[in-house]
């Protein structure tokens, strides 16, 4: 009778590690195919909003953004081309925080969400605001 339950018990170890194991296969697999990363090109064109004219050599700095919209650490800045445009490839969705600065305008800022393949931006710059002082 000895002998019959230790069979039993090796076949009910058995039975319980093929239960057991593919279960623990799958859910490795469920975190191996997790969606993948997805990323956008964003492209920019900077104009005067006065006469809608390119600026060129404006500064395009882009920072992601952490869940609770604090700005991280890491960034890009491109310059704007002779037509006012800037692109940059490979940016993973999310959202970011978006400055652009150029001499003689004022700085725009905006917190923006990136959710598509490719994305453009259209900024208009001003010139500076009238300055007052109490001096």
């Amino acid at each position: 009778m000895t002998k019959t339950l230790k069979s039993q018990s090796r076949l009910v170890a058995l039975v319980a590690l093929l239960l057991i194991v593919p279960a623990c296969l799958s859910a490795g697999d469920k975190k191996k195919n997790k969606p993948e990363e997805q990323f956008c090109t964003l492209s920019f064109v900077v104009l005067r909003d006065s006469n809608g004219k390119p600026v060129k050599n404006a500064s395009v700095v882009i920072h992601s953004l952490r869940k609770d919209g604090s700005q991280q650490a890491d960034g890009f800045q491109l310059k704007s081309d002779t037509d006012g445009k800037a692109l940059i490839n490979d940016i993973p969705y999310g959202k970011l925080r978006l400055q652009v600065l150029a001499p003689h305008f004022q700085t725009y800022g905006d917190d923006i969400e990136i959710k598509e393949p490719a994305q453009e931006f259209v900024i208009r710059l001003k010139p500076p605001a009238e300055q007052v002082s109490i001096y």
